[in-house]
């Protein structure tokens, strides 16, 4: 059975204070919640991961993790952190190939594919990201570039391997726009995917991973996303960022 989770991407926001005070709000929130088989990552700015690992110790429910890694594993790269020293703090996840990465830093497929393999050899989950522009949606072509960034960027693992990572279908063009994709194209991509992973591994294991939608999740659209067949829960940023929305977005994941 595929894992259902939600994942908080919160950019380049919240102080110290701050952020301990959302993970205490988001917490406190779920305490209604045991019953239910919910996970949550939450994904911080690095300097704060080692302190809300501390904060959120014994919860099962929760995991921290980070926002990149380096495409190496040590030396003289300065300001990079890698996949080794975020393992060290406590990170479970780190996301892989986001598009802000992709576009405002030009990482190329080849660079997140060095990122998985870092990630996956000390024992995190990749959360590889792809998605199309709104030119690529509109000239048709959005099938032909998720197909390469999967292909270049992660499809040179092992069946073994890449059953340990988590994928995030992210439509550039619903990120920070309001614009979200309709559940039929949200569907459709994630049913698209997991066809080129049964194609490339087999259709048991493509049926074990774990395909997250992030693309202007609101509590208000997240129980119809996360409803569809083949949508395995969310990626989420803005919204991430308030423990009431964030909170309600986790409680739409089905039981």
């Amino acid at each position: 059975m595929r894992r259902k989770l939600v994942a908080g991407n919160w950019k380049m926001n919240l102080l110290r204070d701050e952020a301990q005070a959302l993970v205490a709000e988001i917490l406190g929130m779920l305490a209604d919640e045991e019953s239910r088989s919910v996970h949550v990552v939450l994904i911080p700015p690095y300097i704060h991961i080692a302190g809300l690992v501390q904060q959120t110790s014994g919860d099962k429910r929760i995991a921290i993790g980070a926002q990149n890694c380096s495409d190496k594993m040590s030396g003289a790269f300065t300001g990079e952190v890698s996949a080794a020293m975020l393992k060290s703090v406590g990170a479970g996840y780190v996301i892989v190939g986001h598009s802000e990465r992709r576009a405002y830093f030009q990482e190329t497929n080849q660079q997140l594919a060095d990122k998985v393999n870092h990630s996956l050899s000390e024992k995190l989950i990749p959360i590889f990201c792809f998605g199309e522009v709104m030119e690529e949606r509109k000239a048709n072509n959005q099938e032909a570039i998720v197909k390469r960034q999967l292909e270049e960027g992660l499809f040179h693992l092992s069946a073994d391997e890449i059953k340990n990572c988590v994928l995030a279908y992210e439509p550039v063009w619903a990120i920070g726009t309001g614009l979200t994709a309709s559940p039929a194209q949200a569907q459709e991509m994630h049913h698209f995917v997991r066809s080129l992973i049964s194609t490339k591994y087999s259709g048991a294991l493509a049926n074990e991973i774990s395909i997250l939608y992030g693309g202007s999740v609101t509590d208000q659209n997240a129980k119809e996303l996360f409803a569809l067949p083949d949508v395995d829960g969310g990626l989420i940023g803005g919204a991430s960022l308030k423990s009431r929305n964030f909170v309600n977005i986790v409680k739409c994941l089905p039981y």
